[in-house]
């Protein structure tokens, strides 16, 4: 995908950044609550079974907006009108939004908690988004 080849614009750098970290979380997100959902009901007999299991289980919901913000990403980067710094600070509001844990369930719930709590990957992974908030500032790197 061209559009996400590394860029010497700060603003489309920054949300690469944010897409890609987005998608790491996101994918250890997957697997571990595959792996949690298989203890309870049994092996998913295949990829397509997981990929309805996705699209229409409950037991997957919580995650579907994660995959919405990193569509509008890809969409607002493969565009032909230029990201603008708006765009891009909309963007990472609603990933910060998401990411926010509590344990009364903000953000992508207290299912997102708790998988904070149980999988050391997801939390390594949530503190490296965590990083792209903080190294951008205003669609800008920030100073370092």
């Amino acid at each position: 995908m061209a559009f996400l080849d590394p860029t010497s614009d700060p603003t489309r750098q920054g949300l690469i950044d944010l897409r890609n970290n987005l998608l790491r979380l996101h994918k250890t997100l997957l697997d571990s609550e595959r792996r949690t959902y298989e203890r309870v009901h049994g092996k998913i007999p295949s990829p397509g079974a997981f990929l309805q299991l996705l699209l229409n289980d409950p037991w997957f919901a919580w995650l579907r907006p994660v995959t919405t913000v990193v569509v509008e990403i890809d969409e607002t980067l493969a565009a032909k009108e230029p990201v603008t710094e708006e765009t891009v600070q909309q963007l990472f509001q609603q990933a910060r939004n998401l990411i926010t844990s509590t344990e009364e369930g903000n953000g992508l719930g207290k299912a997102y908690f708790d998988a904070l709590q149980r999988n050391p990957d997801v939390a390594v992974l949530h503190g490296e988004v965590m990083k792209v908030f903080s190294s951008y500032k205003n669609g800008e790197r920030a100073k370092q």
